[in-house]
C-alpha cells in the first residue's frame, strides 16, 4: 500500500489560496472577486473575518463548505451573503 506524502496529501482545513495544487483555480476565483461590483463586495475586514471563522468550522473541506456546498472565499467575498451554520458574527446572522 502507498503511504501518502506530505506533498500529496490534501489539507482538510484551509482555503483555497492555501492549497498549491488548486493555484490556477484560486487565481480565477481570485481575479472573480476582486472584479466584482464593489457594491456587492463586502469589505476586506469583513471578509478577511468571516474566513477567519470558517478557518476554525469543522464544516470546511478543502476550501468548501460541507453545509452548502459552496467554496467559502468566493461565499465570504459577497456582502449579503450569511454563513449557513450562522456563525458569522457581522450583522448579516
Amino acid at each position: 500500500m502507498e503511504q501518502e506524502t506530505e506533498s500529496t496529501r490534501a489539507c482538510k482545513r484551509c482555503l483555497l489560496r492555501e492549497m498549491a495544487e488548486q493555484e490556477e483555480y484560486f487565481h480565477s476565483l481570485r481575479d472573480y472577486i476582486n472584479n466584482m461590483d464593489p457594491d456587492l463586495k463586502a469589505e476586506e475586514h469583513l471578509y478577511e473575518g468571516r474566513l477567519a471563522v470558517c478557518r476554525e468550522c469543522a464544516m470546511l473541506l478543502q476550501g468548501m463548505c460541507r453545509s452548502c456546498g459552496c467554496y467559502v472565499e468566493l461565499r465570504a467575498a459577497v456582502a449579503k451573503n450569511t454563513c449557513p451554520r450562522g456563525k458569522w458574527q457581522d450583522g448579516r446572522t
